[in-house]
């Protein structure tokens, strides 16, 4: 499995690159910016565009956080043992993966939605800092032995995948906790 090479295997030796053509924090942080650019539109949408960008927010931000907790974050752990940086990282994905539940079983009628979805920006913007900052997340990954390009080819793997399952289930399917993406994050905090 990828993920065993991925954990033991120095990043120097690594001279395939994955599928995608970006190691695992290059594609972290291509899904940061795109996530960025989502909520920088959604400031200045109609409705019926905040509804469809809510759910590009959501969905993406779903798979991020399943790629980087099922893949990404068990790799720097034992790469690192930073537990502090991984902790506050799992915490900080638990509080978004709460607030992505209720953006999702409302709408743009809500009172609250777009007070939801800008708590929710700001905080991806504090996480997107802690990880990408001097000292963050990604700064200590590449400084250890961690395998960065066959991690990011099981992660864009897994990504795909993820959005596969994502696209497949109709609109109206994907939202609340009985949704598809509702289970997903359900699985995730178990």
């Amino acid at each position: 499995m990828a993920r065993a090479k991925a954990k033991g295997a120095s990043k120097k030796g690594s001279s395939r690159r994955p599928e995608t053509g970006q190691d695992a924090i290059a594609l972290l942080k291509a899904d940061h910016r795109q996530v960025a650019d989502w909520f920088a539109e959604f400031e200045k949408a109609n409705s019926k565009r905040k509804l469809a960008l809510a759910t590009d927010i959501c969905n993406a931000l779903t798979v991020h956080t399943t790629i980087e907790e099922e893949i990404f974050y068990p790799a720097f752990l034992e790469a690192t043992e930073d537990k502090d940086l991984h902790h506050e990282a799992e915490i900080e994905h638990d509080a978004a993966k709460k607030l992505i539940a209720e953006i999702e079983a409302s709408g743009p009628d809500d009172d609250y939605y777009d007070s939801k979805v800008k708590v929710l920006s700001e905080m991806i913007k504090h996480h997107v800092k802690e990880e990408e900052q001097p000292g963050g997340m990604f700064a200590e990954a590449r400084k250890s032995d961690m395998d960065l390009d066959s991690l990011g080819e099981e992660m864009a793997a897994r990504k795909a995948e993820l959005e596969s399952q994502i696209s497949d289930v109709p609109m109206g399917a994907r939202k609340g906790k009985n949704g598809v993406l509702g289970r997903m994050a359900s699985a995730m905090t178990r």
